[in-house]
């Protein structure tokens, strides 16, 4: 976020280097105890950062949000939680449902009112983690979810292509409500442009959709620039949701004017480049079987010598910062406008408290220019996503027909 620089022996920002650190080391036990508060507590005990409660507190102020920020007319905090993570099926495993449960409900006691899901994810057991988890602060937050692909809403049998044919999101959209555990979805997301759709018509379920209470507010994702313009043209966007990190910045050059353009917010997804921002994969890295990050071309052998460029000045900002790689990662994407909110997925307490550190990060102005100008300085090698993930990106919805 930017603020105005202070003096780097300033005693507030020391103290506030000191929390961090005890954030981003946090959770070390093997899994959360419990939900909620309860959880974060039981890990917050005997860390750095302080003595008995006192210390405690201080940690606890620094990894709870405050801010908070608009998409349109939707209020929503300043970071969000990424949930596509918790069905385990993407990056491997994860440690329990239980405790996927545990770590929103915890997500939501440190000040996240923003949660992302689809149903594409699992397909639907991250919707029915994000419904169990928030059932009962419902009224609370702001829960997005995306229709789009070509998944039976009975059986959540993926089947082949894309279907946004408005029959089919109005009944994808009764089973996001059962599995959500709500009589209504604040963010609704279109999660890829259909090439045999007119945008026309899917705005115009959509449309229906609010008009009955089932839904807010909508938005795109990955769409084509002018699929935008003909989308908000029908019934308004709020928010569009497209891959945007240090390592692709390919939003800057088109996307994110036409958000400033017509007023829409922006949600990038993988904000820390599926996890390679945060200095924690390196060419030495092995991913488990069935890790999807392996399929990703930036990651090949012959790219990722070369793009540890860019993690080492990430570090660097990291040191002068007394911040970790992560929380410069996120930081520089709140300073680049005030309607960009991150989503970070994680299924980890640490990594979550991590995340949420980062509004102590002060970046002033011409650190966000110097920051920008590093960062632009490294040109990543390799294709930010698989071939067939990118070609779903960037597709132009068809025209109505005419008589």
């Amino acid at each position: 976020m930017v603020q105005h620089e202070s003096p780097a022996n300033d005693p507030q920002r020391l103290g506030r280097r000191g929390f961090l650190a005890a954030a981003a080391g946090a959770a070390v036990a093997p899994a959360l105890l419990g939900a909620g508060a309860g959880a974060a507590a039981a890990q917050e005990g005997g860390r750095g950062g302080g003595r008995g409660h006192g210390g405690r507190d201080a940690v606890r102020k620094a990894t709870t949000l405050t801010g908070r920020r608009r998409l349109g007319r939707l209020e929503v905090s300043s970071l969000g939680l990424g949930c596509q993570t918790m069905p385990g099926n993407l990056y491997g495993p994860v440690s329990s449902r239980e405790n996927m449960v545990a770590l929103i409900r915890t997500a939501y006691d440190r000040g996240v009112t923003f949660f992302d899901t689809a149903e594409a994810y699992g397909p639907f057991e991250s919707e029915r983690i994000v419904g169990e988890a928030l059932q009962r602060v419902r009224r609370h937050v702001v829960i997005a979810t995306k229709f789009g692909w070509n998944i039976d809403p009975d059986t959540g049998e993926r089947l082949e292509g894309l279907n946004s044919r408005p029959e089919h999101i109005r009944r994808a959209v009764d089973g996001m409500l059962g599995r959500l555990r709500t009589d209504y979805i604040d963010l609704l997301y279109q999660h890829r442009v259909d090439p045999q759709v007119p945008i026309e018509d899917v705005a115009g379920a959509v449309k229906e959709l609010v008009d009955a209470g089932k839904v807010r507010y909508w938005g795109l994702s990955e769409p084509g620039l002018q699929t935008v313009r003909r989308a908000h043209a029908e019934h308004p966007l709020t928010a569009i949701q497209n891959e945007y990190s240090p390592t692709w910045l390919g939003p800057e050059a088109e996307v994110l004017p036409l958000c400033e353009e017509l007023g829409i917010g922006f949600v990038p997804w993988s904000p820390v480049s599926a996890g390679f921002s945060t200095g924690t994969i390196n060419p030495s890295t092995r991913f488990a079987r069935g890790d999807y990050r392996v399929a990703i071309p930036r990651h090949s052998p012959d790219a990722m010598p070369h793009n540890m460029q860019l993690v080492q000045v990430l570090s660097d900002w990291a040191v002068r910062k007394g911040a970790t790689p992560t929380q410069i990662a996120l930081a520089w994407h709140l300073a680049k406008r005030p309607w960009i909110v991150p989503i970070p997925s994680t299924t980890r307490l640490s990594h979550l408290l991590e995340n949420l550190g980062t509004e102590e990060v002060e970046l002033g102005r011409s650190e966000v220019e110097e920051l920008n100008r590093d960062i632009e300085g490294v040109e990543i090698q390799g294709a930010r996503q698989p071939e067939g993930v990118l070609a779903a990106c960037g597709v132009e919805a068809p025209l109505r027909a005419t008589s």
